[in-house]
């Protein structure tokens, strides 16, 4: 292992280790090498992003937000409406949780939306609308964990508060060669982070760690060439880069086949429900539906799964369209019918709301990625236009 690398395992052994200074003399010039390193590549090779122009702490905390499992390239147009919707919290604060989902339609994992709401609330209501600075205040928010707080907290005010997302894990992983997956280390890898985490530039400092798994330390075919800490990486020095850092292992995703209806009246509205706060899509529209049993037909789970959810009977039509969707933890087949209301008053059995729109409407209102597909289909249809079920 290098000099640096050993530096930083013995500063992370060392219980006395500040994130504002080495632990030890022995590690302090490593450490000092590795932040100057750094920085100087961030100087010359940092990436113009739109968040970075801003010090309010408001677009810093969106930003971050946004930024949880989602790629730059993705986020930007996002984080550009969304400021422009939403230009200050006391605005988002005062929004319908309805207008905040719609905003944020297509950027998945939408408990960021509803905390995100719910943090601009409390932010107004307990702290003056301005966005603690005190780290205990800052975690204590709806979707605030420790690296979205040390990443608020550098950015926003230079605070020396460490973080540790997917990049840092892969970077730090590869600069000590840890030899079991991060995710079995975070104790350790947290220290070494704290350690390194320059207590002068914190902000450019952290800024830097996260474009260098971003750009350069990659998951894939990393550019060690071009690295600036690429002399102290003991991965590199070991060629392990490209196994490092070690994954877990995992079964195949879970697939769940569902039975999804499109419910037409005879007024030629379609019903749609909200679903329960809770859970991966809470509080967004869909059409109703869901799993299809064993030995079941689709046209016999629609039927049932309707009655069950809603409380109406309905009669089965053609297939629209068959969606496959992916998510981080499982993958979906949504089988959609057409299908004509017979009788019953639909009731929220399973929902927070139900109602009839017509499709000229049904944009007004935040539908998962997948059954956006579905309101795609039903234009291109020729069957929203003649009668949809016989």
């Amino acid at each position: 292992m290098g000099d640096a690398a050993t530096g930083i395992a013995a500063a992370a052994s060392d219980s006395s280790s500040s994130p504002t200074r080495p632990a030890s003399d022995s590690s302090g010039f490593a450490v000092s090498a590795l932040r100057q390193a750094l920085l100087a590549w961030y100087a010359a090779c940092g990436r113009d992003l739109p968040w970075r122009r801003s010090r309010d702490p408001y677009a810093v905390w969106i930003s971050e937000i946004m930024l949880q499992q989602t790629q730059v390239k993705t986020v930007i147009p996002y984080y550009e409406r969304w400021l422009q919707q939403f230009p200050t919290v006391e605005v988002l604060a005062a929004a319908d949780q309805q207008t905040v989902l719609k905003a944020w339609e297509g950027l998945g994992y939408y408990a960021r939306a509803r905390n995100l709401h719910r943090t601009a609330q409390a932010i107004v209501q307990r702290h003056g609308g301005q966005f603690p600075q005190q780290f205990d205040q800052a975690m204590a928010l709806p979707g605030i964990g420790r690296t979205t707080a040390g990443g608020i907290l550098s950015a926003a005010f230079n605070q020396p508060t460490p973080i540790l997302d997917g990049n840092v894990k892969r970077v730090l992983a590869r600069l000590l060669a840890l030899e079991v997956p991060p995710s079995q280390a975070l104790d350790r890898l947290w220290q070494i982070s704290e350690t390194l985490l320059d207590p002068q530039q914190p902000r450019d400092f952290n800024q830097a760690l996260m474009d260098l798994g971003a750009t350069l330390c990659t998951r894939h075919n990393p550019a060690c060439l071009l690295c600036p800490w690429r002399e102290h990486c003991r991965a590199y020095s070991l060629n392990l880069q490209s196994e490092i850092p070690m994954t877990e292992s995992r079964g195949p995703l879970p697939h769940k086949q569902i039975g999804v209806a499109v419910i037409w009246n005879e007024q030629r509205q379609i019903l749609i429900d909200r679903r329960r706060q809770e859970g991966l899509l809470g509080g967004l529209w869909e059409f109703p539906g869901g799993k299809i049993e064993p030995n079941e037909t689709v046209t016999d789970c629609i039927r049932r799964e309707i009655m069950e959810e809603l409380g109406i009977e309905i009669e089965v039509g053609e297939r629209l369209i068959v969606v496959e969707h992916a998510y981080t933890h499982f993958r979906v087949t949504l089988n959609v019918h057409h299908c004509r209301h017979l009788s019953g008053e639909p009731q929220p059995i399973e929902c927070d709301e139900v109602k009839w729109v017509t499709l000229d409407e049904i944009e007004q209102y935040p539908f998962p990625k997948a059954n956006v597909v579905i309101i795609e289909a039903l234009k291109d249809s020729a069957a929203s236009v003649e009668s949809p079920v016989g």
